[in-house]
């Protein structure tokens, strides 16, 4: 019979770090972080390498990328607008210093969502009254960076889709405001917010407008993550910030006027199949990037492979069925979450006449 004592050490040999129960017991928290994280980061990859951006610019304003502070205002055309901004940010050399004013459900997408949190991107809740002082704030901290940053904006609110744009004619048709047929009306508010907080730090706003091949389907998250390639193509023009007028009315004028020209050049490449008159540039991927690809996903695949061999997981058919079985939640939970941000999801296929969207459409 055991006396109590030995009972004791025992439990205290059981409670060491390097005991085998103590090691079954953190093997489930480990696996929770390492394994979904480790998947995640490589399908991360894959998703950027699949996303194809014709860019269309001036020799100028190709030279300055990556090189100075910019305000970037695009159409919001598809689900991965945001994905070819970091695309170009990238090639460019300025993707650790670009930030974004984004809604803040996009904060909870699988690895993309939780990167823009990690950037420093500022999450928005579409709500004039809450986001005012979100947006001061957020310029506030730029103004001191010690890189050259671009800060990305969003102005028409939401992303394009038919009965946007329907709502978006009628609104047009009873303020007599000229008829979108390819964009949205933008608002106003963030973008005067913009350059009126940071006119003194940025010098240059680039207007971005995204288009996609008419061949194609509009890209989205899911078709990534199946491994589909997504082309677009993105022409850039750049105006110097001190060119803008000074009032807050004259700038979301600047604001109204500039989707009015977006508009005319997109709807030339649906009727014409003519897109941009600037020139095609070369923005292939850096080695460097490559280089640092490679490494990550050795040093990735090294780390899982320790792991495994470490833990017990593998060792049983009870850890290989858990492994299984938190693989597939994984998976499904992440195509639950990217669904549910497409922007096929985003609104109501109908508006009542009345919509409070449509009152906010200059906004």
């Amino acid at each position: 019979m055991l006396n109590h004592g030995s009972i004791l050490d025992e439990k205290a040999n059981a409670t060491k770090p390097g005991s085998p129960q103590a090691r079954q017991v953190m093997e489930i928290p480990a696996a929770l972080v390492i394994l979904p994280l480790g998947i995640l980061f490589l399908l991360s990859g894959l998703i950027v390498n699949l996303t194809q951006v014709e860019l269309y610019t001036d020799s100028e304003t190709y030279e300055l990328m990556g090189k100075e502070n910019a305000l970037l205002i695009c159409n919001h055309r598809s689900d991965i607008d945001w994905l070819v901004g970091w695309v170009i940010a990238q090639r460019s050399g300025c993707l650790g210093s670009t930030f974004a004013m984004i809604k803040k459900e996009a904060k909870y997408l699988p690895v993309i969502g939780w990167s823009m949190w990690f950037a420093g991107c500022v999450f928005l809740e579409r709500s004039w009254c809450k986001d005012a002082g979100t947006l001061k704030s957020g310029f506030q901290r730029l103004e001191d960076f010690p890189l050259p940053f671009w800060l990305a904006l969003f102005v028409e609110g939401t992303r394009f889709t038919q009965p946007k744009l329907l709502a978006a004619q009628e609104f047009a048709a009873s303020r007599g405001l000229p008829k979108p047929r390819n964009v949205l009306i933008p608002r106003t508010k963030g973008f005067v917010s913009a350059v009126t907080h940071t006119r003194t730090f940025i010098p240059a706003i680039y207007d971005c407008t995204l288009a996609v091949p008419k061949s194609q389907p509009s890209p989205t998250l899911l078709r990534l993550f199946k491994g589909i390639s997504s082309p677009v193509k993105l022409e850039i023009n750049r105006h110097k910030m001190e060119e803008l007028p000074e009032t807050a009315d004259g700038i979301a004028q600047w604001c109204k006027d500039l989707f009015v020209t977006k508009d005319a050049l997109l709807e030339k490449y649906r009727t014409k199949d003519i897109f941009s008159e600037q020139e095609l540039r070369d923005i292939g991927r850096p080695k460097r990037c490559l280089f640092v690809v490679i490494f990550w996903s050795c040093l990735l695949a090294y780390t899982i492979a320790k792991f495994f061999l470490w833990s017990s997981l593998l060792s049983s058919w009870e850890g290989i069925l858990f492994s299984a079985v938190f693989l597939v939640l994984i998976t499904v939970v992440m195509q639950i979450l990217i669904q549910s941000s497409e922007s096929e999801r985003s609104t109501p296929s109908t508006l009542p006449v009345q919509d409070p969207i449509k009152q906010q459409l200059l906004r």
